[in-house]
């Protein structure tokens, strides 16, 4: 996988000013956006972030990934460069929910 380009981060606080991060994330999509489509990753679906991001899903080539969890971020890592944005997201939302297990049935083969 290896290092990666053209990500951006944004750490929205209990307290920050709402309009701002908007902002901030409009202007992280113009930083990383090389034409191909930008995802937006966040923590929960219907959450601020989640809502904010929404919010700037003005352009048809910007996609919100809500839910985000490890398997989902490598998978995006390893496919986005070689296939389009809409199937990236979904490779990522299936593996993510691929790897959610309950440790006790999978050893007991359930």
């Amino acid at each position: 996988m290896g290092p990666q380009s053209q990500i951006e981060s944004i750490t929205i606080g209990p307290d920050d000013d709402i309009e701002q991060r908007r902002t901030d994330i409009v202007e992280a999509v113009g930083a990383v956006n090389s034409g191909g489509g930008v995802v937006i990753l966040t923590d929960m679906f219907g959450g601020t972030p989640s809502n904010l991001a929404i919010s700037v899903m003005t352009e048809p080539d910007i996609e919100v990934l809500a839910g985000i969890n490890l398997p989902m971020l490598v998978k995006l890592a390893t496919v986005r460069a070689e296939v389009p944005l809409a199937e990236a997201v979904m490779q990522a939302q299936e593996a993510g929910r691929k790897y959610i297990n309950v440790a006790s049935r999978v050893l007991a083969g359930k």
